[in-house]
Parts: structure tokens; sequence; C-alpha cells
């Protein structure tokens, strides 16, 4: 019996690992060991991830630990495989995907919080698989740091999101646009089953394993749905729910996923596979992240519909399931509906507004306008907007200087002031709520730089600070604030793409 310890807690040796996905039909999947890399070192781990599945964070400090998480140790009871999908790829149907440097070692009982069921551990870096093509099956530690980082960050935030255990680095050399040091990240799910998954046996007519595959993801993951009349119709409106407000939530907070091709889309509704993300500086609603994505598809202000074009892929996918295309169609109305009332109470809290007006809409409009038109910080302005008071306009100093226009902005905090007044805001009150929604810290791209750039001379100190300042971003920490300022010149410069 795999005993937790006193606290309920698990030592890496007794983990209770099982792989559900391994009980699937052998087309699913490919049974392999990952491939050990030379004097792997940890360079970061997450306490708070350990803990949803009950593992004792004093691990993180063995041997052990580090072995396990590089792929050169076995856990106990795991059953490595690497999952086959396919997919939608900048809007292009690119066929046959897979897992082509991930391999899942199994799954342990969810705990510390976590929603009921159980947790995925999969690696991400770990080596070839059948399904690598012209790929090496590694990650390097630049964009495993920023994995890391932001999937822990999201989950700070409140955003759903995969989470990050911990990276493991080698001295080994992959070679991208230059030769960079390997590494690899861990990673946590309830599931990594994505749109594409349903994709690659719709597209290849094996309505058989398409049922499979299905039937898995509701009775392990869904299993409410399974009293519906028609639980493959229930199963895509869920989906397509969740995947609506997900991205409500990625707008609200500023979050470009970068590439949101139908593989990198959850079946949970959570943001996965970190790639090329940003977080929204100078405000530019047609923000690129990705330098790859020269044709702006994936842009901030296409997200949303790009949402719901991977929902109508998933839909043809299920379609021969669900049976009527009618059917198929009522389900992937509700996201516009779903997203739109997600905004709208997310923007209105951010806000500070309790309550919703027929003409708030007119003032949200004029102040994206105002923010575009003078590219304002997006954090720093919503954070700064809590500290706004009602009688006290000359106190604006530190918000209205984020304008170049500033007359401008008098012109829209007159009219915001008098929506305030108008259903009887305090100024305490509000700023304490509007600070639990409208985060002082995000991961932007040159606090993730200049923790790489340290940790590429084996000085893990600064990830592991960012880490620890990301863990809780609505908080003031005065002692942090210089990771809250307004990015430095050189930050204009960084590139991040879809190589890794």
């Amino acid at each position: 019996m795999n005993t937790p310890l006193l606290g309920g807690l698990y030592r890496l040796a007794t983990l209770p690992l099982e792989n559900s996905f391994a009980s699937l039909p052998p087309a699913f999947h490919t049974r392999l060991q990952p491939t050990p890399i030379p004097a792997p070192y940890l360079v970061a781990a997450s306490s708070a991830a350990a803990r949803l599945i009950g593992l004792d964070p004093a691990e993180m400090a063995t041997e052990h630990f580090i072995q396990a998480f590089s792929g050169n140790r076995p856990l106990a009871r795991s059953e490595p495989l690497a999952a086959v999908y396919s997919g939608h790829q900048f809007g292009v149907w690119a066929g046959q995907l897979g897992d082509g440097r991930a391999i899942l070692l199994g799954d342990a009982p969810a705990a510390g919080g976590a929603a009921p069921g159980r947790v995925e551990l999969q690696l991400k870096g770990s080596g070839k698989t059948p399904y690598s093509r012209m790929g090496d099956g590694r990650a390097v530690l630049r964009s495993s740091i920023r994995e890391f980082l932001c999937s822990e960050a999201m989950a700070a935030l409140g955003i759903p999101t995969t989470r990050a255990l911990c990276v493991t680095g080698s001295d080994m050399l992959v070679m991208r646009e230059t030769p960079e040091t390997a590494a690899v990240a861990t990673r946590l799910s309830p599931s990594f089953v994505r749109f594409g998954s349903f994709e690659h046996w719709s597209y290849n007519d094996r309505q058989t394993e398409l049922k499979t595959l299905a039937d898995y993801v509701i009775d392990r993951l869904y299993p409410e749905l399974r009293a519906e009349p028609n639980p493959y119709s229930a199963l895509l409106t869920e989906v397509t729910r969740r995947t609506a407000e997900l991205i409500a939530q990625w707008q609200a907070v500023g979050f470009m996923h970068g590439v949101m091709n139908t593989d990198n889309m959850s079946i949970l509704g959570l943001t996965i596979d970190y790639g090329p993300f940003g977080f929204m500086e100078a405000f530019d609603f047609r923000h690129i992240c990705n330098h790859s994505d020269t044709q702006g598809r994936y842009a901030y202000h296409m997200q949303p519909r790009i949402g719901q074009w991977n929902c109508f892929a998933l839909g043809q996918a299920l379609l021969p399931l669900i049976g009527e295309v009618d059917d198929a169609q009522a389900a992937l109305e509700i996201y516009k509906p779903a997203y739109d009332a997600k905004l709208d109470r997310l923007l209105h809290a951010k806000l500070g507004l309790h309550s919703m007006l027929p003409e708030d809409g007119g003032l949200i409009e004029a102040m994206f306008e105002l923010m575009q038109q003078n590219h304002v910080d997006f954090t720093l302005f919503f954070r700064r907007l809590g500290d706004l008071q009602l009688d006290r306009p000359e106190a604006d100093a530190p918000l209205r200087d984020l304008f170049i226009d500033r007359r401008a902005f008098d012109a829209w905090a007159a009219q915001y002031r008098l929506r305030l007044k108008q259903e009887g805001s305090i100024d305490a009150q509000r700023r304490f709520e509007m600070n639990g929604v409208n985060p002082k810290y995000v991961l932007r791209n040159y606090l993730a730089q200049n923790a790489i750039e340290k940790a590429q001379n084996k000085d893990f100190s600064e990830v592991a600070a960012l880490l620890k300042v990301l863990e809780k971003p609505f908080d003031e920490q005065p002692e942090n604030a210089r990771y809250a300022q307004l990015p430095p010149d050189w930050a204009s410069e960084l590139e991040v793409s879809c190589s890794s």
C-alpha cells in the first residue's frame, strides 16, 4: 500500500501513479521510455504544484526528484507513453502530429484543493518519439523556464491552466537558431487531450476510435454528461463554453497565447502549451506576440474569434458522434453569449462596478479607445485605476501620467467618476476589490528574459525570486515593486517565436 506521510503527503517513491490513458487501445499512443540527459540539475520547482498531487515539497531537494523528472530514472508504477493527435496549424490542416517531445508518465490522485479526480504528469523535452517528425524531441532552457513561470503565474491569476512542477537542465547542447542547453519541464494537468486528438480520428474516418476517445473523456473528465440525451453534443457544449470563458479571461488580463492551433487547445478549457506567449504592455489591440505569426492570425484582438473557429473544428470532428448538424450547431451557439457574458463581468469587476447598465458599453469602449491611442501599459493602467478617488482628481497623477493625451484621460475619468457615484461607490472598498482582480505583477517578457539569462549562467536565483512574486500577483509586495515597473527600452527588441 502506498501510504502518504503524516499530513497526507507522499514521497516520490510512494506516489500512487496509474495511467488511465494507457488503457486506451495501442493506436492512441506509443509506449516508450524517456531518453536520459547527461548530468541533470534542478533549475526550478513549484511547491504549490507539488501539493496538487500530494507530493511532499521536501522531495524537490533530492537527487531522486532530479533524476525522475529529467527522464533518467523511471518512477515506480509509471507507464510512459507518447500520444498521437493531429490538428490545424495557423488555420491549415497539418495532419498527424502528436507528442513529439512529450512523454506522459501517468496520473496521481488530485490533492491539496485540486479538483476531484486525478492529475497527469508529463515530461516535455524528454527525447524523440514516433511523432517527433523532423524534431529532436528536446526542449531548451529558455522556453522551459518561460513555460514553468507562466504556468504558475496563470494559476495564481485564477486563469484555468496546466501547471508546472519543475524544470531540470543539462549542459547538453541542442540546436535551434544557435546552440542552446537542453531542459525538461514537468507539466501537470487532469488531462492533456486536445481538440486535435479528436480531429485525428475524424479526419482519418476512424469512427470507432473517435467514439472510444469521446467516451474516455466523458467518463473520466465529464461524468455528469453521461446522463444527457446526447452526451456528445453535451460534451461539445461544455467544451465550447469553457473555451469561450477561458479566452475572455485571457483578454481581461491582457494575455496572448501566440499559437492557438487546434492541437494546442485543451478539451478541458485550460491554457496549454506555452510557447511564444506574452502579456500586453503598451496597449495595441492588434499586437502580435509571436514573431512567427507573420499574418497576425493569433493577434490579441483575434483570439476570441480564433477560439470560436477552433470550437467549430472540434464540432466538425465530433459530428459523426453527435449525428445531426443542427445539434452540433446548437452546441456551438453558446460560444458568443458565454464569451460576452464572462468578459462583461470581468471588465465590470476590473472597473470596480457592481451593477451593469446599458450605457456601460460606451464607457468601456471609450476606455479601450483611449488606451489604444495612448498605448497605455495594460497592467499598470488597471492597477492604478483602483487608486482613483471620487472627489480628488488632483490625486490622479500616477494614473494620468500613463497617457500622452492627458486632457482626453481627464474627460474619460470624469465620466467614470459619475458612473461610480451613480452606484454609491466607496473609494476604500472599491480599491480593495479592484486590487483583488487587477494584478500588480504579471510575467512580462523582460522579467522572464532576466531570469533566463542568469539561469544560462547557472544562477537560478532570479527564477525562484520571480516565481515567488508571481505566486501572489494581487498583493502589493512593496519589497518587490521593481517587478511592476514599465519595461525598459531594450525590452521592445525581445522577440519570441515558435522555436523552442
